[in-house]
């Protein structure tokens, strides 16, 4: 079974759920191709124009650093019941914007979206997780985000399903998200 084939499905806290594959949300949602395993493999699919343009004065408005902090554990519980930990994965933090709720959605409803635009990567961050799978973020502005990583499976089985929750933290705070699946 190809990889592209195990990691189908995403989930969005907050009012979006669905099944989608991971390349197509790591096309949608900026600074998932970050994370390891969301490359282009699979076969080849038309993509959608996104009908939300890029919202230039929305991004600008936004702060690229603040004071804020997110931290969590990203997991993921197999058929078996074993939960397995990111073991050294990576971990997006994008805001949450119309632009990428628009990505997010037609992802969501089995629509691949064209590449996000690059002018978003500088408002994303990343974080890698210890051995254990836990992670934290600093520097982050106050805001709504989406963090959203993957986990390897044990015995070389591929990764885990898309994993996508969205976290609202303030100016100066600090947010926990059980980034698990």
């Amino acid at each position: 079974m190809r990889q592209w084939q195990v990691w189908a499905g995403a989930v969005l806290v907050m009012g979006l759920s669905g099944c989608e594959s991971v390349q197509r949300m790591a096309q949608n949602i900026p600074g998932a191709e970050h994370i390891p395993g969301l490359s282009s493999e699979g076969p080849v699919e038309a993509t959608v124009p996104r009908q939300v343009p890029f919202p230039v004065e929305t991004y600008a408005a936004l702060s690229k650093t603040g004071t804020a902090t997110i931290k969590g554990r990203l997991a993921y519980q197999l058929t078996s019941g074993q939960t397995v930990y990111g073991n050294r994965e990576k971990v997006s933090i994008a805001p949450a914007t119309e632009y990428s709720a628009e990505a997010a959605d037609k992802a969501l409803a089995g629509q691949r979206v064209e590449p996000a635009d690059p002018r978003a990567q500088a408002y994303t961050h990343m974080t890698t997780t210890d051995a254990n799978g836990y992670f934290t973020a600093t520097g982050i502005p106050a805001g709504t985000f989406y963090v959203a990583g993957t986990v390897a499976l044990p015995n070389g089985q591929g990764r885990s399903p898309f994993i996508l929750k969205q976290v609202r933290v303030k100016e100066g705070g600090s947010v926990n998200v059980t980034l698990s699946r």
